[in-house]
């Protein structure tokens, strides 16, 4: 095997990013033996594959590595962010167009949130979004009811501890006032589970509605319900650095450079810009 396998990658991530099943697929794949590299049966995913390595799967080569690609969704309400439900309720990954292929989510969005949700083909693209490390605060609006005072925000500003687990500070703004409802602009930077509404609960004020308008520099924007915009790979490389990953350093299938970034949608669904910020406020 090249001596470079030993600075490569873990052979069920090399097949999962070719598009042939995901990592848990490839690990399948390989018991079964029906992947080979360098001409010989590999019976265990802990193995790195490099550059130089030759990898077959059911006799055939694998395919190029398509370019690390990322996607603003807008998610609607009903939909839960897991491949597969046990209580059968819809997915995102059931609504999205056929197109896209493969793709994780960047985080989760429950079932009753709506708004940006980023998706991308890229598993490693995926956990370094994640990462609390990356420090990108995730912008939601809140409508609340109730009628919240900057006295009772404060605890939310200062940090929480709920059932022995410790909120960092928010970010909390008071929008205006509805009648019987209030809207807030509420950011975070963790994203636990249910974070914001748990927090908002604990200071008397029941979450109604939650749309997330911004993960870190992407934005919803105005792009409609249900619809899918690319992140051009040029914009991708400026918002994560000179590291980041993209077409430059990982060649397509087939020649994509030329090709400007599509907006795709669901069926009856209409597409829509993606904006800096939203101009017109939820009511």
């Amino acid at each position: 095997m090249a001596d470079d396998a030993k600075q490569g990658e873990r052979i069920a991530k090399v097949l999962a990013r070719a598009g042939v099943a995901s990592r848990r697929g490839a690990e399948i794949l390989i018991v079964e033996g029906r992947v080979k590299v360098n001409g010989r049966v590999i019976d265990s995913p802990a193995l790195n594959v490099g550059p130089r390595d030759r990898v077959m799967v059911d006799g055939k080569p694998l395919p190029d590595a398509e370019p690390t690609k990322l996607w603003l969704y807008h998610k609607p309400l009903g939909l839960v962010t897991t491949e597969r439900d046990e209580q059968g309720r819809p997915t995102v990954f059931e609504a999205l167009p056929p197109e896209l292929g493969r793709v994780l989510s960047v985080g989760r969005l429950d079932l009753n949130s709506e708004g940006l949700l980023l998706l991308t083909n890229d598993g490693a693209l995926k956990r370094r979004l994640e990462l609390p490390s990356t420090g990108w605060l995730r912008r939601y609006r809140a409508r609340v009811n109730g009628a919240p005072t900057p006295a009772m925000l404060e605890p939310l500003r200062q940090g929480i501890t709920l059932e022995g687990e410790r909120f960092q500070p928010m970010e909390v703004s008071i929008d205006r006032q509805q009648g019987a409802n209030a809207w807030l602009t509420v950011g975070i930077r963790e994203g636990r589970n249910r974070e914001i509404r748990r927090a908002l609960d604990h200071v008397g004020l029941s979450v109604n509605r939650l749309i997330r308008i911004s993960y870190g520099p992407f934005q919803l924007g105005t792009l409609k319900r249900g619809a899918v915009e690319q992140v051009k790979p040029k914009v991708l490389r400026e918002q994560l650095g000179e590291d980041a990953p993209g077409p430059d350093t990982q060649p397509p299938s087939r020649p994509t450079a030329k090709r400007p970034a599509q907006r795709t949608t669901r069926p009856n669904a209409p597409g829509g810009k993606t904006l800096r910020s939203p101009k017109r406020r939820p009511s």
